[in-house]
C-alpha cells in the first residue's frame, strides 16, 4: 500500500469514527424531540434540562473512547483519544454544572430539593453530580494530594459508574421529558450499552488477556535510573506490532486487577516473540522494577498507538528528537530499520541533563554501525570535555545537523511535553509541514 492509500486509509476511517461518535452522543438527546414533547416553561429552564441530558451523553461516551477497541484508535492514536477524553470529560462537568445552576437561577425555591427529605429522584441527581465533582477533582489533582495511580483507576472506573446510574435513576424519577414508554426504554438501553462497555473493559478483556500470558526472559538496569525489560510469550506466537507503538502492561496481579500501566516497546517490530521495554523510575510502579524476577508472570494489552515510521514508509528518511525515557519508542524504531536492514538515512536529536543518564546511550552507538544514524547528543550539564552539542535542543542545532532536503523527512517527537512544544515550534520556524511532525503524548493520566 502506498503511502497517500495510507494515507486515505486513516482520513476515511478517521472520518467514519468522528461520524460516528457524533451520532452517539446526540442520539439520547435527539429522542428528547420525537414524538410527544412536553409543554416547556421558559426558555432557560428547557435550556439547563436540555444541559443535563447532554452532559449525560458524554459521560456515557467516556466508556467507548477507554473501551480501547483497535477500529476507534486505528486512525487517531490512543493517546489521541485519551487526550480528547481528557476534554469531553471537562466539556461534560460545565454542562452538568450548568443544569442546576441555571434551574436554581430560574427558580431558587428548588434548593428545597437537596435537602435530605427531597424526593428520591432529586436527591439521586444531587449525588450523581457529587460524583462526578470528585471524579474531575481527583483526575485534576491526583499528583497533588498524593493519589496513588492504580488507586486512582478504581475510584475514578468507580465513580463514574455511580454518576452514570444516579444520573439515569434522576431522569427516569423526574418522568418529565421521557414520559413515554418507548423513551424509558429507549433511556434505559442507552445506559445499559454504556454500563456493558464498562464491564468489558473492566471484566472480559483482562480475561482475554490473560489467557495469552508471558514471563520475564530478562531485566537489567539502564543509565538514568531505567530499566530494560524483556519478556516472551507462553504457549503463544507474540504479538505483532508496529514499531513505536505501546501496551498495557501488568505484573505482580491478575489482568482483571486493574493494575497495567502503558509502556513503548523498545523492542524491534521484527522480532515479535521477544518484547522489550525501557522504563524510568518514575512512579509507584516503575520503583519497584528492580523486584522484577526472571520467569515472574506478565500480561499485556495491545499494541496501541500511531507513533509509528510505519505509517510513513515512502519517506526518504527519518528524524528523531527524543528527551528522557522519550527514547523508548524510536529505540524501537530504531532496532526495526537496523533489523530490516534499510539504508534510508536517520538522524536522531537525544537532549537530556548528563551523559550518565542518558538511557539507552550504549545501545544506541551500537545501532550507529547497523542503521545510518546521524546521532546528535545535547547535554544540558555536560562535562568539560564533550565535544557535542550544550544546552537545549535549538532551531540552531536542528539547522546544523539535518540535510539540504529536511523539508521531505518525517520528524517523531518524543519526550517531556514543554521539550516537544518548543520542538515543534522550531521545526515550523524552519518550514516544515504539521503534516510531517508527529508526536507522543507522554502522559495519558
Amino acid at each position: 500500500m502506498s503511502q497517500a492509500e495510507r494515507s486515505f486509509n486513516f482520513a476515511f476511517h478517521g472520518t467514519l469514527w468522528a461520524s460516528a461518535y457524533l451520532a452517539l452522543i446526540l442520539a439520547p438527546l435527539a429522542v428528547l424531540l420525537v414524538g410527544s414533547v412536553p409543554p416547556g416553561t421558559t426558555f432557560a429552564w428547557d435550556f439547563a434540562v436540555a444541559l443535563g441530558f447532554s452532559a449525560l451523553s458524554l459521560m456515557g461516551s467516556m466508556f467507548l473512547l477507554t473501551a480501547r477497541f483497535q477500529w476507534t484508535t486505528r486512525a487517531f492514536g490512543i493517546d489521541i483519544i485519551y487526550f480528547f477524553h481528557r476534554w469531553v470529560a471537562l466539556i461534560a462537568f460545565v454542562l452538568l454544572l450548568g443544569h442546576p445552576v441555571i434551574l436554581l437561577g430560574v427558580e431558587p425555591l428548588l434548593i428545597e430539593y437537596l435537602k435530605p427529605n427531597a424526593p428520591w429522584h432529586m436527591l439521586a441527581g444531587a449525588a450523581a453530580l457529587l460524583a462526578v465533582i470528585l471524579q474531575v477533582a481527583t483526575s485534576i489533582w491526583r499528583k497533588y494530594i498524593g493519589l496513588e495511580y492504580d488507586t486512582w483507576r478504581r475510584l475514578h472506573a468507580l465513580l463514574a459508574m455511580t454518576a452514570i446510574v444516579l444520573a439515569v435513576a434522576h431522569i427516569v424519577g423526574v418522568n418529565y421529558y421521557i414520559e413515554a414508554p418507548w423513551k424509558h426504554e429507549l433511556w434505559f438501553a442507552f445506559a445499559a450499552s454504556w454500563i456493558v462497555l464498562m464491564l468489558y473493559l473492566r471484566l472480559v478483556r483482562p480475561w482475554r488477556i490473560s489467557r495469552r500470558p508471558y514471563r520475564v526472559a530478562d531485566i537489567k538496569a539502564e543509565r538514568g535510573d531505567a530499566w530494560t525489560l524483556t519478556l516472551e510469550p507462553v504457549g503463544h506466537a507474540g504479538l505483532r506490532f508496529l514499531p513505536g507503538q505501546f501496551v498495557w502492561l501488568c505484573l505482580w496481579h491478575s489482568a482483571l486487577a486493574m493494575r497495567e500501566h502503558p509502556f513503548s516497546i523498545s523492542s524491534s517490530a521484527e522480532q515479535p516473540q521477544r518484547l522489550s521495554f525501557t522504563i524510568k523510575k518514575l512512579g509507584d510502579f516503575t520503583a519497584r522494577l528492580s523486584q522484577v524476577t526472571v520467569g515472574q508472570a506478565a500480561c499485556l494489552d495491545g499494541p496501541f498507538g500511531a507513533f509509528s515510521i510505519d505509517r510513513y514508509p515512502g519517506a526518504p528518511g527519518y528524524v528523531f528528537v527524543a528527551g528522557g525515557v522519550g527514547i523508548a519508542p524510536i529505540l524501537g524504531m530504531l532496532k526495526t530499520l537496523a533489523d530490516r536492514g534499510d539504508e534510508r538515512p536517520v538522524w536522531l536529536f537525544y537532549a537530556y541533563k548528563n551523559l550518565d543518564y542518558l538511557t539507552a546511550y550504549d545501545q544506541l552507538q551500537a545501532l550507529q554501525s547497523r542503521v545510518k544514524l546521524n546521532l546528535v547528543v545535547i547535554l544540558n550539564d555536560a562535562p568539560a570535555d564533550w565535544t557535542g552539542e550544550r544546552g537545549l535542543l535549538s532551531e540552531g542545532i536542528l539547522r546544523r545537523h539535518l540535510p539540504d532536503n529536511y523539508r521531505d523527512l518525517e520528524y517523531f517527537l518524543c519526550g517531556p511535553t514543554v521539550m516537544t512544544a518548543a520542538a515543534e515550534r522550531d521545526l515550523e520556524r524552519m518550514g516544515i509541514s504539521v503534516r510531517h511532525i508527529h508526536t507522543e503524548l507522554f502522559e495519558m493520566a
